[in-house]
């Protein structure tokens, strides 16, 4: 493994100077700065797209993102004797973004409102048409998680011994699932409004992992799922994550809010948007999708946890939510 990734570093205009492994990839001190080398399995126009876009984004903006370095000749990707294919792309020492930090949380929302802000001004091109550009519609999606927790639960009553874990679904599944319910036809009736004038570059797959907090400013990485789609499914996904990390506080959640839109105003649509996003019960979908699909015998202690949690944290959920609306 050593001897390849010395082979594919000799193909770039860089000096080395150490090189460690990280998560999955390569760590690669340079006299061009913290590089990242790993090996790739996507299309050479995926590659091609997020380039242009990084470039679009430079030139207006100046963003600290993952951008791609071009090998000796000029290419995205280089590749290794045995085939394997292999990317180096700028990237940063610094730690991701601690949920449970309110200033960090708030950078982060400022920086994810300044990037939505500069990818609207970046016009699609029709060669950007590829399959992992358009992506399933939320409605769509909360249908067919929907279609996961009835399958979930008719499985569970048909059980003649139920587990803790079991009983406290259908403890508390009428209460979901109503929500489930009323989100997916606002979003599915939402989407059928406002679907295409909504759409706009997206992150696609924003949390604290892809959020690095530098000291002059925040870097924005891994940018593989960016896609043509709703911004504000960018905002939710790391909204949410911070939301329960602090309780559904009301207080982060207006502060998140208001903070966004001091960059990126949010109007009544986008609203909307984020209030049938947050109000399908994702949480609790994830955890019966991870019981129904793992070993049934046996739910760790920590999932009836989070379980019992989530409808104690209900009327929290449910305040911020009558905020949103």
């Amino acid at each position: 493994m050593i001897e390849k990734y010395t082979e594919v570093l000799s193909q770039y205009e860089l000096e080395i100077l150490d090189v460690r492994r990280g998560r999955g990839a390569w760590l690669c001190e340079t006299n061009q700065g913290l590089k990242l080398l790993r090996e790739y399995k996507g299309t050479i126009k995926r590659l091609d797209f997020e380039d242009q876009v990084f470039t679009q984004l430079e030139e207006a903006w100046h963003p600290f993102v993952d951008r791609y370095v071009r090998n000796r000749e000029g290419e995205l990707l280089s590749s290794a004797d045995d085939g394997t294919r292999w990317i180096v792309k700028d990237w940063y020492a610094d730690k991701e973004c601690n949920l449970k930090d309110d200033k960090e949380v708030l950078r982060a929302i400022t920086q994810i409102a300044s990037l939505h802000k500069m990818l609207r001004e970046i016009e699609f091109k029709e060669e950007w048409n590829l399959g992992s550009i358009l992506v399933q519609l939320p409605g769509d999606e909360m249908e067919r998680h929907n279609r996961e927790l009835i399958r979930a639960r008719s499985f569970i009553r048909n059980k003649r011994k139920k587990t803790e874990f079991e009983l406290c679904v259908i403890g508390n599944y009428d209460m979901f699932y109503e929500q489930a319910k009323d989100a997916r036809l606002g979003m599915k009736e939402f989407c059928a409004y406002h679907g295409n004038e909504e759409c706009y570059l997206c992150h696609g797959d924003l949390n604290q992992h892809h959020i690095l907090m530098c000291p002059r400013d925040v870097a924005v990485v891994e940018f593989n799922r960016m896609h043509l789609g709703m911004q504000m499914e960018d905002l939710y996904h790391f909204m949410r994550k911070a939301m329960e990390k602090h309780d559904w506080s009301l207080k982060l959640g207006t502060s998140m809010l208001e903070t966004y839109s001091k960059i990126l105003p949010l109007s009544d649509t986008d609203r909307t948007c984020l209030y049938y996003l947050f109000l399908y019960p994702e949480k609790y979908w994830k955890q019966i999708n991870f019981y129904y699909n793992a070993n049934k015998a046996w739910i760790p202690a920590r999932n009836i946890e989070k379980l019992k949690d989530l409808e104690l944290q209900q009327p929290l959920r449910n305040e911020f939510l009558s905020r949103i609306k």
